[in-house]
């Protein structure tokens, strides 16, 4: 194994010797290609650095530091305060409680409307253009909607009382994830649901009729070819959830304001009122914290993902 090892070494280090050397035009065509490739990156290059490279520097500074104007370094000081307030915490809780039920449901609903669109069912493409237009329709519009249909005299309550129900305050409630729940829903399926509908086209149909003919059950092509092939998207979708489950706020703020009923109060509320109070210590604490678990997060499903693969791949 060494002198096969040694002997390739010594073969590539040849090919490289005999390698033949660029003419000087080619060398200098060679650069000024090289230059126009830096000049069309150098934008968005600059772009990042400007806009989130160094935003983030001076957030991760702010959080060590006492207050922007002293500027005087207290280490880890903000972050105990921030993870002993009793407000990041209810604001933590909410937030997870409110990914973890949003972002399967988002997954999993989407990737079912994807396979019975699949299926070529009657109107299917009348279907697929009501799933996306809430994508078509601003946010403040869609708050409005949701507004007249769940207020204290709206829709919902008109019609339980049809049926002999009481009027519930459904904003200053229990039930007010509920209701940013189905928003959050409503707003995001369609998105994810066009991404499946790609990769299903992607599956190969000669693996599925293999499959067919070798008598596998539909459970087995489901989770043998249709989840292997999507296990990609599925980590995509994912993903894409997750970040869309921690930016409910805007539809939040414009439903109840900074100070919700306090089941609404999230992360993005805390950080909005510690902006507002002009305490950017505690923010770019809060802030930083947040950006931790969701790399954390994120990670984990990078390698559950990969994991996934691989076990399909030896299957």
């Amino acid at each position: 194994m060494t002198e096969y090892i040694m002997s390739k070494d010594k073969t590539n280090r040849q090919e490289i010797k005999n390698k033949p050397k660029l003419s000087k035009s080619a060398r200098k065509r060679e650069r000024k290609t090289t230059l126009k490739l830096n000049a069309f990156l150098a934008p968005s290059l600059i772009g990042v650095l400007v806009f989130y490279i160094l935003p983030f520097l001076v957030v991760i500074f702010y959080a060590f530091v006492d207050n922007p104007v002293t500027k005087r370094f207290v280490f880890f000081k903000n972050f105990f305060d921030v993870w002993n307030n009793a407000a990041f915490k209810l604001a933590a809780t909410n937030t997870i409680k409110f990914s973890l039920l949003a972002v399967p449901l988002a997954v999993i609903i989407s990737m079912l409307m994807a396979f019975l669109l699949d299926e070529k069912i009657p109107l299917a493409s009348k279907f697929r253009t009501a799933y996306l237009s809430p994508m078509m329709v601003p946010v403040a519009s869609i708050v409005l909607v949701f507004q007249v249909l769940f207020g204290y005299n709206g829709v919902v309550n008109l019609a339980l009382n049809l049926f002999g129900g009481g009027k519930i305050d459904w904003l200053k409630s229990e039930y007010a994830p509920v209701v940013v729940l189905f928003l959050f829903l409503w707003k995001n399926l369609g998105y994810n649901m066009i991404l499946f509908l790609a990769a299903l086209g992607t599956i190969p149909k000669e693996a599925i009729e293999v499959a067919l003919l070798e008598s596998a059950s539909p459970w087995k092509i489901f989770i043998n070819i249709k989840i292997r092939y999507l296990s990609p998207t599925i980590l995509f979708v994912t993903i894409m959830s997750l970040i869309n489950s921690f930016k409910v706020f805007r539809e939040v703020y414009l439903l109840s304001g900074s100070y919700p009923y306090d089941s609404l109060y999230t992360l993005q509320h805390y950080m909005n009122n510690m902006f507002e109070a002009l305490n950017y210590q505690k923010l770019s604490a809060a802030a930083i914290i947040m950006s931790v678990v969701m790399i954390i997060i994120i990670g984990i499903l990078f390698i559950a993902e990969n994991k996934f693969s691989k076990d399909m791949e030896e299957d």
